[in-house]
């Protein structure tokens, strides 16, 4: 990533949390506060049905339907299976930094002094080094498995096995510069968000 040689370049927020937090409302309010947001799922859903998906057919033969990525064939071929998530990344990683960033290119030139990337799993693929604070969304467990087990095709069992892929959520509050709580609706978020931008205005670049 480049680094920003001016004192008053533009801050980048990772935003983060575990499934079912409430990451991707935080994500629209930061946009609905005039933020710039990166979204990197969002970006892979592209790349899947474009650019990156003759590769993908080329390493994992049958993955593919009508020139796009078929997520669930490409999953049952990676999924348990160390060495092709690897090569997997090593296709996409790279048009994924691309892609980023040109985000954080565009939104300088449009003068943003804070932009976000939103990263489901910041902390676990070392994320955390190339923004300058992370902004961890959190609610109780309850509230939490009540809002998983409410979307189409969602098990007990699912749910625990992709718990079981990310860093605790105690483990991440404690890590994150700041902490936004969903737990009471989207006024409260709201309000949280002015603080943060507020604050992270103010702070010096971290990101290496």
């Amino acid at each position: 990533m480049k680094v920003l040689l001016n004192d008053h370049a533009m801050i980048i927020l990772g935003l983060t949390g575990s499934i079912g937090m409430g990451k991707s409302t935080t994500a629209k309010l930061f946009e609905e506060a005039g933020v710039p947001v990166y979204d990197a799922d969002a970006s892979v859903h592209r790349l899947y049905e474009g650019e990156a998906a003759p590769a993908i057919e080329a390493a994992f033969p049958g993955t593919t339907v009508d020139g796009k990525v078929d997520r669930n064939k490409l999953s049952a071929k990676v999924v348990h299976d160390a060495a092709a998530m690897k090569r997997l990344e090593q296709i996409v990683h790279p048009m994924l930094g691309a892609s980023r960033q040109k985000f954080f290119d565009d939104a300088e030139k449009s003068g943003a002094p804070v932009a976000v990337v939103d990263v489901p799993l910041l902390y676990e693929t070392g994320g955390e080094k190339r923004v300058d604070a992370v902004v961890v969304v959190t609610t109780t467990p309850e509230i939490q498995r009540e809002r998983i087990l409410a979307r189409d095709n969602m098990t007990g069992e699912k749910l625990d096995a992709i718990l079981a892929r990310q860093l605790p959520d105690a483990e991440k509050r404690k890590r994150a510069d700041f902490v936004v709580d969903t737990s009471h609706g989207p006024d409260p978020v709201r309000l949280r968000i002015r603080d943060i931008l507020e604050q992270a205005a103010k702070m010096p670049r971290r990101r290496t």
